[in-house]
């Protein structure tokens, strides 16, 4: 019923992503962009009812190009590990190398992607490509349309952050960089996303272009379903389990940008302290030449500023490149979610609407028609997708922000001892003096 909590479903996987067809699927594989997008077989069991890029030089590696490397490479660098899935981990993906081009029609920075994996789905153990932030934004965007019932990791904003002028600067290159590595490895570690085949070209195609123009041509039937769901069907009641998903998401989204808000504030307010202890220290420097016996001294007090000012800049360059993009990342996520959420009500809707016409038609045991069952398939494959893409991360949040705050303690408490021994540093000068009367 819509009012009442679904029952618990099975988490979605690799392997029965690619044994089983997806019920948003037609009956046609060919139509489908890659044999990766079906629910577990436990679901089924639950059934009731762009732009044209540049080619660009970029020394050994032509950009937009693939390059294997040996397998003697992969096999004494690439260590199979376990996730915490206890699965063993064969793909790793990092971004890297940032590298500014400068066109005669635009400049633009571009990145370095290495993939080493033991997959079959690759032909090679390991490739080097190059790609500019328009085509992550690529990648993403055929990832919501292969893959409507899944929550796909957010991009880094594609504007400069707030109160930073310079996107082409060192800190806001490797800020982005440092976000773009962390949005392909969350999709690494996702057992159905991981293997779509839009991620595979966009890790390995030699020129991403000739995949990007065909546009609309690899919509999945999939894809389209959803995305054709309008607002025409009402939804009447959101399960229990899922409205208290939305309010979570909701709460949690004010929570961290009331956070953000805050800690910019905190972050400006500690450049304009900084500027001022820049401008405070060397007053006691040169108001020592004119002393005798407190010269020493006032150099240590000097000194001891210096330090302090020092201390105060690792800890603010720390917050602004560390601490906000972790929060900006998650209030994107929050979003994400929210936007499957939709979808998934949209679905419940429509089979509501579907379920009661087929209730209205004056037959004594009326037949359920396929396209009733078919939007069944729909909404239960949202609801296993979604709530396992939810449970992932939830632990990913819980793993990010207790890391992201005992760094934070542990930033804090070093420079608190920095300013403490700085200051108490002065003091034998001033007792030696002291003693010396």
């Amino acid at each position: 019923l819509p009012g009442s909590p679904p029952d618990a479903l099975p988490s979605t996987g690799p392997h029965s992503l690619r044994d089983m067809p997806h019920p948003l699927a037609g009956s046609s594989s060919e139509e489908a962009v890659g044999g990766d997008s079906t629910p577990s077989p436990d679901l089924l069991m639950a059934r009731s009812f762009g732009d044209k890029d540049l080619i660009l030089p970029n020394g050994g590696t032509p950009a937009g190009t693939s390059s294997p490397a040996s397998s003697s490479s992969l096999l004494n660098r690439l260590q199979l590990d376990d996730d915490i899935d206890g699965e063993t981990r064969d793909l790793f993906v990092i971004v890297d190398d940032p590298k500014k081009h400068v066109c005669t029609m635009e400049t633009y920075i571009t990145y370095r992607i290495t993939t080493k994996s033991t997959r079959v789905e690759f032909d090679l153990p390991e490739y080097s490509v190059r790609r500019r932030y328009q085509d992550f934004d690529w990648l993403r965007s055929k990832l919501e349309e292969s893959q409507p019932t899944h929550l796909i990791p957010p991009l880094p904003e594609k504007f400069v952050v707030k109160g930073v002028v310079d996107r082409f600067s060192e800190e806001f290159v490797e800020t982005r960089r440092k976000a773009l590595d962390k949005f392909l490895k969350r999709i690494t570690d996702h057992p159905v996303l991981s293997f779509n085949e839009h991620f595979n070209i966009f890790l390995t195609a030699k020129d991403l272009n000739a995949y990007k123009k065909q546009g609309i041509a690899l919509l999945t039937r999939m894809g389209e379903s959803v995305k054709h769901v309008t607002g025409g069907y009402k939804l009447r009641t959101r399960p229990l389990e899922f409205a208290a998903i939305g309010d979570y998401l909701d709460t949690f989204a004010l929570k961290l940008g009331t956070i953000d808000r805050i800690a910019q504030r905190i972050i400006k307010e500690e450049i304009e302290y900084l500027v001022e202890l820049r401008e405070y220290g060397p007053v006691y420097s040169t108001w020592s030449a004119l002393e005798g016996e407190l010269a020493e001294p006032l150099e240590g007090v000097s000194a001891c500023i210096g330090n302090c000012s020092t201390a105060l800049e690792e800890l603010t360059d720390d917050m602004t490149e560390d601490f906000l993009p972790v929060l900006r990342e998650y209030i994107l996520y929050s979003d994400s979610m929210k936007s499957v959420l939709k979808k998934r009500d949209q679905v419940q809707a429509e089979y509501e609407a579907k379920l009661e016409a087929v209730a209205l038609r004056k037959e004594d045991r009326p037949k359920v028609p396929a396209d009733v069952e078919k939007c069944q398939d729909r909404m239960e494959c949202f609801n296993a997708d979604l709530k396992a893409d939810m449970e992932r991360w939830q632990n990913n949040k819980r793993q990010d922000f207790r890391q992201l705050l005992m760094g934070m303690a542990d930033k804090n408490i070093q420079y608190y001892e920095k300013c403490l021994m700085a200051w108490e540093s002065i003091i034998p000068l001033l007792q030696e003096k002291q003693e010396a009367k």
